[in-house]
């Protein structure tokens, strides 16, 4: 029975020890000793479980008086033990310009509210060693030197100089415009429309240079043969028979114009429906017969009128007032300007005066 006590209470013991061990905090120094302004690194490793909290030491520019912090690196975090572990790794980079043996605290963590502290450390700073029985080897404080010219630091200034006047003559143009405030002229030649006739004689020619009967497309002959027929009529007219069937078309006709005139056209018509409705397959002399068809019809109905004179084209004078947009863009191109001038000038002034002073 005491045996068994025995092992209990040392089992305890061995688990209490493990609990209390479960979080360790570690400081070591990368160099115990450094010369007057040479840095040493100092490393913070915290381990602890994953479901726990840790709270690192924070410092301002001093570690110690005499120790300086020079850099604090963002801290790394390593998963340890499939995940059960978290090692964070914190470093901080000092240095001293007064030599002495400083001692170094030990760092505080707080891991869920409660304090971890690390070993403490110690830094030897050294001053420079100085032969003061040679101090020729040492070379006195040198003069300020002026930089060589370069051409390659005037570049930016001599494109500003450079630039300068065409903008300011944009400047000038631009203030103009924009005090006069006259309103825009403009002249616009309007070609004169062709007549109804030579329009449609234009769009037979175009049909009979294609040729599209010769590749068996009929149907398509057609349709663009009778829509010619038919703007024509609407244009010399004035009803619209690009709406109306062939015999509402053929029968508007008679009621205004020679029977002789429209019989080649009732012709043309009749073939052209029964291609595009009733599929009629028509030879080729027909196809060339209602071509001829079409372009007498447009001969004996035509505006009589002289040939040889050629309609000239009226020009239009238009007076628009200024825009709004364009009062604003000259506005803002008139701003813009004036800032880049401004810029080149001050910019130039200041080169030249670093240049000299």
């Amino acid at each position: 029975m005491k045996r068994y006590l025995f092992l209990i209470t040392l089992l305890t013991a061995l688990t209490g020890r493990i609990i209390a061990q479960s979080v360790t905090v570690d400081a070591t120094i990368d160099s115990l000793q450094i010369l007057i302004g040479e840095q040493a690194k100092i490393k913070l490793q915290v381990s602890l479980d994953t479901d726990k909290r840790a709270i690192l030491p924070a410092y301002t520019d001093t570690l110690v008086r005499g120790v300086e912090i020079v850099d604090i690196a963002k801290p790394d975090t390593q998963m340890l033990n499939d995940g059960r572990r978290s090692l964070i790794t914190q470093e901080y980079t000092v240095t001293s310009f007064d030599s002495a043996l400083y001692y170094l605290p030990p760092m505080e963590v707080l891991v869920d509210n409660k304090a971890y502290r690390s070993k403490a450390l110690a830094l030897k700073v050294y001053s420079m060693p100085v032969d003061t029985l040679h101090p020729d080897q040492f070379f006195g404080p040198k003069p300020v030197m002026k930089a060589p010219f370069a051409w390659e630091d005037w570049y930016m200034s001599i494109a500003c100089a450079v630039l300068f006047v065409p903008f300011l003559l944009l400047l000038i143009y631009l203030v103009k415009r924009i005090r006069d405030n006259k309103p825009i002229i403009r002249k616009v030649k309007v070609e004169p429309k062709l007549p109804p006739h030579q329009l449609a004689m234009q769009e037979i020619e175009r049909i009979k240079g294609e040729k599209v009967w010769q590749k068996g497309q009929s149907k398509e002959y057609y349709t663009e043969l009778t829509d010619a027929i038919r703007t024509y009529i609407k244009d010399r007219f004035g009803f619209n028979a690009l709406e109306m069937t062939s015999s509402e078309i053929i029968d508007k006709l008679l009621e205004m114009n020679d029977k002789n005139a429209i019989s080649d056209l009732r012709i043309l018509f009749q073939t052209a429906d029964l291609v595009k409705f009733a599929k009629h397959n028509p030879l080729m002399n027909e196809n060339d017969a209602n071509l001829i068809n079409a372009i007498d019809f447009i001969n004996e109905t035509k505006e009589k009128e002289d040939e040889n004179a050629k309609p000239q084209p009226t020009e239009i004078t238009i007076i628009e007032k200024r825009s709004l947009r364009t009062k604003i863009l000259l506005g803002a191109g008139i701003v813009a300007l004036t800032a880049a001038l401004a810029g080149s000038l001050i910019y130039i002034g200041l080169e030249l005066y670093n240049y000299f002073a």
